[in-house]
């Protein structure tokens, strides 16, 4: 066994049982995405522009947060990977709507570490946490952090990711609840070898001391399209409906993708 990867052996469950100790917060609509397990390339730079438009929504100001109907989120997402098998992803979140909605919410960074392919297990394995600030008028809470454990596996044509995402937010209006359990997962079916369709999940049922009730809860399902038609670019569409009264309902998602050598 090299250095590298005795190294690795010895600090991957280090890090993971030390980001699994931090709080975190839930996904909302600026990053409607299940993560895979592999992350960037070592030297190679991932541009992507998720695209998220909310068709209907909440409609009202509530807890001084800005209504979502008929509002556009434009996230700019730029991940580079510093070796095979960590990665820094940086996001820059926009808001586009009518009566004076439009503006730049907030930024959060992302480090990952997964897994190396030399250990060769049967699953691949991730860890990301999120952490950064979005402007209270957009957001119960400006400043939370997010941990992302990630689980995939491709089986023949048929492809699963589970996020069982933990949150927590670290100022705001929620800052005095326990951690939030945001459960995500994806499935997908390799149709041909360019078009992949599937399903993607996004649950939040509240702090894990304290599980909301149903309608108080967040539960959207997303019929989603991905096309990998080069290696250097990624493509993925999505309509979701929302299934209780605190769930966004009718969101349309875009996220385009391109990998810099």
């Amino acid at each position: 066994m090299n250095n590298i990867n005795r190294k690795t052996k010895i600090w991957f469950p280090i890090l993971a049982f030390f980001l699994m100790e931090c709080p975190s917060y839930a996904q909302d609509n600026y990053e409607i995405q299940v993560y895979g397990s592999e992350t960037v390339a070592k030297h190679n730079t991932m541009l992507e522009l998720h695209s998220n438009f909310t068709s209907d929504g909440s409609k009202q100001t509530t807890n001084e947060v800005l209504p979502t109907n008929h509002m556009l989120h434009e996230t700019i997402e730029i991940t580079h990977g510093f070796t095979n098998f960590f990665e820094m992803g940086f996001y820059f979140f926009n808001a586009i709507g009518d009566n004076n909605r439009s503006n730049f919410v907030g930024f959060h960074i992302r480090p990952r570490i997964a897994a190396p392919k030399s250990w060769n297990w049967p699953i691949g394995v991730s860890l990301s946490t999120e952490f950064g600030y979005q402007k209270r008028e957009y957001s119960e809470d400006d400043w939370s952090i997010e941990i992302r454990p990630i689980i995939d596996k491709q089986m023949g044509k048929l492809y699963v990711s589970l996020n069982p995402t933990f949150d927590k937010s670290l100022h705001g209006l929620n800052k005095d609840q326990g951690y939030g359990f945001s459960p995500n997962v994806k499935a997908a079916y390799n149709f041909t070898k360019v078009v992949i369709g599937g399903f993607e999940y996004y649950g939040a049922i509240g702090p894990l001391n304290n599980i909301a009730s149903t309608q108080i809860q967040q539960h959207q399902l997303f019929i989603a399209l991905d096309l990998d038609w080069s290696p250097d670019w990624e493509f993925n569409c999505g309509y979701g409906w929302g299934f209780t009264q605190s769930t966004d309902n009718a969101i349309f998602k875009v996220i385009l993708g391109y990998r810099f050598h």
